[in-house]
């Protein structure tokens, strides 16, 4: 009997992550982890990692970190992003899918998250303050109690969507479609709200911009 060695090739993509590829598969390891769907990830450090265009859907990153990693195009749905998991200062989500994914409680601020879809994502009490979410998709998230501070939502998809209670001051909704969303007790105080879409959505207890409660 024979025995064949086969070398798989080792291309560095960064000082702290590796690709290995075989003629069937493609693994990223990064600062260790393997970046895969499913993975179990919760705690990691992954900052400034660059994972664009990973798949990473239902992967558990509870806790992680990735402030500025490049997470563009990457394939978070249904992944748990909740918790302490820190995706702000500049992290790059840039049309990335988190659709059904659970940001609870997580910290986006500063992310760039245009043309993101974060259809039906849970992002009860996450920090979006300065996020970039021009495009993006939030049909049907849940944002209740939400910090979207000075937040640029311009053109985004919010039908459906649960904003009560959210904190939008200084939000920019220029073109935003609110179609059906529930804002009740939400912080309104926003720029160019005349310019967005508020057919049948729920406003009691809303502070307007002119700083009365709407009955």
């Amino acid at each position: 009997m024979r025995l064949r060695w086969v070398l798989l090739p080792l291309v560095l993509v960064s000082g702290c992550s590796q690709e290995i590829t075989s003629p069937t598969t493609t693994v990223l390891i990064v600062n260790g982890y393997t970046i895969e769907a499913g993975a179990n990830l919760a705690g990691a450090n992954l900052e400034g990692a660059n994972l664009a265009g990973a798949n990473l859907a239902g992967a558990n990153l509870e806790g992680a970190n990735l402030e500025g990693a490049n997470l563009e195009g990457a394939d978070l749905e249904g992944a748990n992003l909740s918790g302490p998991t820190n995706v702000g200062d500049g992290a790059n989500l840039r049309g990335a899918n988190l659709s059904g994914a659970n940001l609870s409680g997580a910290n986006l601020s500063d992310a760039w998250l245009t043309g993101a879809n974060l259809e039906g994502a849970n992002l009860t009490k996450a920090k979006l303050n300065r996020a970039n979410l021009e495009g993006a998709n939030l049909e049907g998230a849940n944002l209740t109690n939400a910090e979207l501070i000075r937040a640029y939502l311009r053109d985004a998809n919010l039908r459906d969507a649960n904003l009560s209670g959210a904190d939008l001051i200084g939000a920019k909704l220029i073109g935003a479609d609110l179609t059906n969303a529930n804002l009740k007790g939400a912080a309104l105080t926003s720029y160019m709200l005349p310019s967005a879409d508020f057919t049948n959505a729920t406003l009691t207890g809303a502070t307007m911009p002119d700083g009365t409660i709407h009955p």
